[in-house]
């Protein structure tokens, strides 16, 4: 099975411009492609991560990567997907973002001579004059046009800034520029950025006469349809110090029977042939495959150690219960308490396993708490110093469970 066929059974390709075209190139080595990654935070999320894994599908074929820091379109922010204008972030939050994505990248992208390169678009859109990309591009855009595209059309209800209108044409011209410099005829991104690349290919038809090609990858929904890659309403990071290796390996163990297989499809390197075979599991035998799909992710981001300690934590706390030592914990210091207690919520939000108090409220009302082992539905309970110098074990619902020590 060629590349383009298999990105078809593993259920990535969501739109494309000219399927015989892309089909060719990518399954020949042909495509030097691109994909955007805008630094609004100072790592990568699981969001990104298949963003990432196609780009070394792609690679591993014989084509060659552009990974696109933006530095310079994070200044404006995309309005995609959006219903309220994104915090606007200091030059300086940008650069550190995009130090830690260029790590990040690094540790998974081969981007030795000749494979793959990584720019930062900062470095040609910070230094364009206004009047004079008016006057080059200015003409090339329909505002008509911009205004049905669905990332704008969605904002219209609450307002799209002009700040925010501007986005569309900073990232056709990144492919534009991308085209003229560095051969790079396809773009690939998130099936939310659809009219954003098409304004990069009709761009580059319009002041070049030549084709270039785009194709939006599927967003990674749950069976509900609610975008994966966040818990407690949080992103889930590729940052060890973020999301922990075991928290990590916890969130891709913990999703719906429903979505497994096609989170195994979509994000592992499992040959297509095998998960042939994990289609026809039932039952109990998919808990096998979350663990299989758990590692595999695991692995990739933190290594086959941090892997194999992920989950003998995890088999431990659900099995016997008797080994906590690779379970996440939060240390806390005698300034976290008061006259040596701390209430319930308090400590489960220093550990991010609640958004609010009144989430957790909910949680311990409802009887979703444990505390060693123990049920609480009082969202008054306190927790003692000397508790927690023995180490103190929060368990949030069935599979979340979390050490606290002081």
């Amino acid at each position: 099975m060629k590349l383009y066929e298999e990105l078809i059974e593993r259920g990535l390709i969501a739109q494309v411009t000219n399927e015989e075209e892309i089909r060719e190139m990518i399954n020949n080595g042909k495509a030097t492609f691109y994909i955007g990654f805008d630094c609004t935070a100072d790592s990568l999320t699981a969001g990104h991560f298949m963003a990432l894994t196609l780009m070394k599908r792609l690679q591993m074929a014989g084509n060659k990567p552009i990974a696109l820091i933006g530095g310079g379109t994070t200044m404006i922010g995309d309005p995609s997907g959006r219903t309220d204008m994104r915090k606007m972030l200091t030059i300086e939050d940008i650069n550190h973002n995009a130090a830690c994505f260029k790590r990040q990248m690094e540790s998974f992208i081969d981007f030795s001579e000749g494979k793959a390169l990584m720019v930062n678009n900062a470095d040609w859109l910070l230094d364009l004059n206004y009047v004079e990309l008016l006057r080059e591009v200015g003409a090339c855009f329909s505002v008509n046009n911009m205004l049905r595209a669905e990332c704008y059309k969605q904002r219209m209800e609450k307002g799209l800034s002009f700040f925010e209108f501007n986005y569309m044409i900073m990232q056709s011209y990144d492919f534009y520029h991308l085209f003229k410099n560095y051969n790079c005829n396809m773009q690939f991104g998130g099936d939310d950025q659809w009219s954003n690349m098409l304004g990069g290919t009709e761009l580059i038809r319009k002041k070049l006469g030549k084709d270039a090609h785009a194709m939006t990858i599927t967003l990674l929904t749950d069976s509900q349809g609610k975008k994966m890659g966040k818990t407690a309403g949080n992103a889930v990071w590729l940052d060890a110090a973020k999301t922990s290796p075991y928290e990590f390996y916890q969130y891709w163990r913990n999703v719906d029977d429903a979505d497994v297989i096609k989170c195994i499809k979509m994000l592992t390197f499992i040959p297509i042939e095998t998960i042939r075979e994990y289609e026809k599991w039932e039952g109990s035998e998919l808990n096998r495959a979350k663990e299989i799909l758990a590692f595999e992710l695991t692995e990739m981001i933190h290594g086959r150690e941090e892997a194999e300690k992920a989950q003998a934590a995890a088999r431990a706390i659900f099995g016997a219960g008797a080994d906590d030592a690779n379970m996440p914990t939060t240390n806390l210091s005698a300034e976290d308490l008061t006259d040596g207690v701390i209430g319930i919520l308090d400590l489960m939000s220093k550990g991010g396993l609640i958004a609010s108090n009144g989430e957790g409220r909910r949680l311990v009302q409802q009887g979703g708490v444990s505390v060693d082992g123990e049920k609480v539905t009082d969202p008054a309970t306190k927790i003692t110093a000397e508790m927690l110098s023995k180490g103190v074990v929060i368990k949030k619902g069935k599979k979340v469970f979390h050490k606290f020590t002081v």
